[in-house]
């Protein structure tokens, strides 16, 4: 079977791209959210998806047997990161929230 096939680059760059996200709304909401107390948990689940993402590209990129395991828990925790800044009315949480949910979508697909 080719490898390309196994492992398409698209969902490493949906992977990545979910990463760069998070990473961005970590720091937007560290300096520019009033209501840091209310955001503890997404601030949490900002950490988890984009270092899982982080480990996910890199299990992909060499193509690891373990893959499509890894896959399965990235898409656990995009989705909770997802839902959770699903939550917020504000536009970056919005585009960050679509950006983690569509990533979960790919990576439970991968997983399967």
């Amino acid at each position: 079977m080719n490898t390309h096939q196994m492992h398409p680059t698209n969902i490493t760059n949906t992977v990545q791209d979910c990463e760069v996200m998070c990473e961005h709304m970590i720091s937007h909401l560290l300096m520019h959210s009033q209501d840091l107390h209310l955001r503890h948990r997404q601030l949490q689940l900002l950490r988890d998806c984009a270092d899982i993402c982080t480990v996910t590209a890199k299990y992909l990129a060499r193509h690891s047997s373990y893959s499509k395991s890894i896959a399965g828990l990235c898409a656990s925790i995009c989705e909770a990161c997802g839902n959770e800044c699903a939550r917020f009315t504000d536009k970056e949480s919005q585009k960050c929230a679509n950006i983690c949910l569509h990533c979960a979508m790919e990576c439970r697909a991968f997983a399967m």
